[in-house]
């Protein structure tokens, strides 16, 4: 089996996962980074922490590394825009500053959003082309809304949950 093959084998396989879409923001000297995550899951709730797994070539790795912050958004089913924005664009432009505000740690967080966490790195590890970031949540602000849905990733889609599972 080529390795072209099995990749694909793979980015086929993965794409029938159902993830909440995120937005990994961090910020050095007033600059923000971020990037769109769907590689985000929780990791213990003693100490409350996550672990998110970034690209090592996205231009917010190094930041994340050097800041010791980053912040999880979890989009809203209505954020897609927020969504394609950051699938699309380059740079600070994608901060659109309406949106956004400041945590605790530096790092932007998206008005509307589902969730923000808040968190500084404790741990990375090598996983390959990634690196594996644990980040212990110092903070964290919900949407207004409780019964807000999140933005979800499904096939190589944007779409939002329609209703419970019966």
């Amino acid at each position: 089996m080529s390795t072209d093959t099995t990749d694909e084998i793979f980015r086929n396989a993965m794409a029938r996962f159902t993830n909440g879409v995120t937005v990994i923001t961090t910020a050095t000297g007033g600059t923000p980074f971020g990037l769109i995550a769907t590689s985000v899951c929780s990791l213990s709730a003693d100490p409350p922490t996550v672990l998110v797994c970034v690209n090592r070539s996205a231009s917010a790795h190094d930041v994340i590394l050097r800041a010791k912050v980053f912040a999880v958004n979890l989009l809203s089913a209505d954020q897609k825009n927020v969504a394609q924005r950051f699938a699309s664009e380059k740079g600070p432009s994608r901060f659109d500053p309406a949106q956004w505000t400041t945590g605790k740690s530096g790092a932007p967080l998206l008005s509307g959003s589902v969730v923000s966490l808040d968190c500084k790195v404790i741990a990375t590890h090598n996983g390959y082309s990634h690196t594996i970031f644990i980040g212990e949540i110092t903070d964290s602000s919900t949407h207004d809304d409780p019964s807000a849905h999140c933005l979800l990733w499904h096939q190589r889609h944007f779409a939002a949950a329609a209703m419970e599972a019966r």
